[in-house]
């Protein structure tokens, strides 16, 4: 499973990067709107050591501004991975772009129908959000077995990429159910190193170090 960064910040991005685990970045609008920086320059400066796929969002909601928006943001870098949203209008860029060899990633996805259509219509990425199912009572964990089941009914190559991730036990059963890659913000990923078992064990190995010659 690859392992995506929901960030815009780029001492969060470094310090994972330095790490090697690493696969990609995801950006939304409301993360770089954070950053207090233009959009295209966070894009940019992320896609100039991150090398695998950015996801960098359009902005507009009708499919010719998207179309436009995202032929722009597919110069900045080759490994840009356009955003779009799943309506109507989204799929029809998304269609545009697929025609024209152009990654993207269609986000807000609450349904394994919603994620069927995505990939019909030529989608690299779909982006269930677990976490935002889970807050209105629904199934979040649910809905990416659901697709992964559906996806390989038919051999779909869409990547299933685990969005709205909150917790390590998400991470934990996105692996589980098969999703091919998940996004997470910097604080869940720290907490993936957590336990305590690990830092009396550390506390001990050092304790006991001490008594040793070199």
């Amino acid at each position: 499973m690859n392992l995506f960064l929901d960030t815009a910040n780029i001492d969060e991005i470094k310090k994972v990067h330095e790490l090697g685990l690493l696969d990609g970045i995801t950006t939304n609008p409301s993360i770089i709107a954070k950053s207090g920086r233009k959009f295209t320059e966070v894009i940019k400066e992320i896609c100039s050591f991150v090398k695998g796929p950015v996801s960098a969002e359009v902005l507009a909601t009708d499919a010719p501004t998207m179309i436009k928006e995202g032929l722009e943001l597919s110069k900045i870098a080759e490994n840009v991975v356009v955003k779009v949203p799943l309506i109507p209008e989204g799929i029809k860029a998304v269609n545009a772009f697929a025609e024209k060899g152009i990654q993207t990633n269609v986000t807000l996805c609450f349904t394994a129908n919603q994620a069927l259509l995505a990939a019909k219509a030529g989608a690299s990425f779909i982006s269930p959000f677990v976490g935002r199912l889970d807050d209105v009572g629904y199934d979040g964990l649910e809905l990416i077995s659901e697709i992964r089941e559906i996806y390989d009914n038919y051999g779909i190559e869409t990547q299933i990429l685990a969005a709205s991730v909150r917790h390590p036990i998400h991470f934990k059963e996105v692996a589980l159910r098969g999703a091919d890659c998940v996004t997470l913000p910097y604080s869940v990923f720290e907490m993936l190193f957590k336990h305590p078992l690990t830092d009396s064990g550390l506390a001990k190995f050092v304790e006991d170090s001490k008594k040793l010659n070199w």
